[in-house]
């Protein structure tokens, strides 16, 4: 059976038009950067109200335009999205670009630093007593404004791209595995686990220590690379201070030092952190921005330059299943958890299915998952195209939360206790990949 014989009429009207754009021979590209910092008072991660910002929160991409179709890519200094804020942040970037929802891809970057929004999640405490912290929706209706004001004037100022390249570098102590083995027990390293001197003495364990970076160019002048590497951006959270952490850190020094704009998606990092080599310190987290602003410089010192063959993408629907609730959220006192327990409810009533996207530049893949995918994501996208370059995004809508294997699920630990979905579905995961992909 064909890749298309198995497509929706839905995904259908996405992919033929993007279809017709295979005989490209040059883009347009438009880049757009927004401040995405929330204002005082409003939550950060789960309930914790901002207090201080220690440095901006920026929602950062490019426009894809070959005269005839647009794609929008978007990652957001923000830890989560979901819902029906996920649906307005994408409808707002889709209007200003004059494209489709489904043209957009908004990925968040996962700092911990930052807000983490469910919409759906939302509705529900709002009609219930006793609410928590919640953003206002003036507040999401602001910093939605600022990005669709970003990229409006980047859709009107699209430049000529004739070369695509790309480039990978080795990340060196940074990422380390969460879910680690010891003596034949799980343990879960989170990612300030160097605290513990023998949390810090186990092995790296499995990563994906290469950070891939996309550029498109004018001739030989770089015009906007993307960034991909798979580990949680977190070194602090949950102290009322706002921060991009590493990412901002490594991203806009080297944004500064290169005079090209940067973009910076995390990968499949649900079971990744940088728990071996951080303390929680701020030297420690000085060194791990360092060792990933090093890794941003090589991938991009190794890029090699292609003339741009072609443009497509494909939009494949997802529905997982959902895990039951343990218990009603509004019997909840603690403010945390009858969110997160809230959070688990919309996701049991949602109908809209989620999206993975993939897009082809000729040879060089880009493939966006929702949620918080664990690595055996990325390597099974990887292995399906051994041949071509396979650039992976996770933490596009948030709502299932980590997106496990079903070996999880059998093991234990922490990843699928904290998923929305139960085990069954990491085949409808790798269905959905391998029909995005075309494999």
């Amino acid at each position: 059976m064909s890749v298309s014989s198995r497509l929706t009429r839905r995904e259908l009207l996405f992919a033929a038009p993007a279809l017709k754009l295979a005989a490209a021979a040059s883009l347009r590209v438009g880049v757009f950067r927004a401040d995405a910092t929330p204002p005082k008072g409003e939550p950060l991660i789960w309930v914790v109200p901002l207090e201080e910002t220690l440095d901006p929160l920026l929602a950062k991409g490019i426009i894809l335009d070959d005269g005839r179709e647009r794609v929008v890519l978007c990652a957001i200094d923000w830890c989560g999205l979901g819902g029906a804020a996920f649906r307005q942040f994408q409808n707002a970037i889709a209007r200003a670009a004059g494209v489709r929802p489904s043209q957009v891809i908004l990925q968040c970057v996962h700092q911990h630093a930052a807000p983490y929004v469910d919409g759906d999640a939302y509705r529900l405490l709002r009609a219930a007593p006793d609410t928590p912290l919640c953003f206002s929706e003036a507040g999401l209706r602001e910093i939605a404004g600022r990005l669709a004001e970003a990229v409006r004037t980047a859709s009107s100022n699209l430049v000529t791209c004739d070369r695509i390249g790309i480039g990978q570098g080795k990340v060196e102590r940074v990422a380390s595995a969460r879910r680690v083995w010891d003596q034949g027990k799980l343990l879960v390293r989170y990612s300030n686990g160097g605290k513990d001197p023998h949390m810090a003495a186990l092995p790296e364990g499995p990563i994906d220590p290469w950070l891939k970076t996309i550029s498109f160019a004018h001739g030989d002048r770089p015009i906007a690379r993307l960034h991909f590497y798979a580990t949680h951006p977190q070194t602090f959270c949950c102290d009322g201070k706002a921060s991009a952490d590493i990412v901002g850190e490594a991203r806009e020094r080297w944004e500064r030092e290169e005079g090209v704009a940067q973009i910076y998606f995390t990968g499949c990092a649900g079971d990744v952190t940088v728990g071996k080599y951080n303390d929680g310190s701020i030297e420690a987290r000085r060194e791990l921005a360092s060792r990933l602003h090093a890794g941003l410089k090589a991938a991009s010192a190794a890029t090699e330059l292609r003339p741009v063959a072609r443009l497509a993408a494909r939009t494949v629907p997802l529905k997982l299943p959902p895990r039951a609730p343990s218990k009603p959220f509004e019997d909840i006192a603690d403010p945390t958890l009858r969110y997160r327990t809230a959070i688990t409810h919309a996701f049991a009533r949602r109908k809209e299915p989620l999206e993975i996207t993939a897009i082809d530049l000729g040879g060089v893949r880009i493939l966006h998952l929702p949620g918080e995918p664990l690595l055996e994501f990325q390597r099974f996208a990887q292995r399906l195209l051994p041949a071509e370059f396979v650039a992976v995004a996770g933490y596009g809508d948030i709502s299932p939360g980590y997106v496990c294997p079903d070996r999880a699920f059998e093991e234990g630990g922490y990843e699928p206790s904290a998923s929305n979905h139960l085990p069954g579905g990491e085949s409808l995961v790798k269905d959905a990949i391998r029909q995005a992909l075309g494999a």
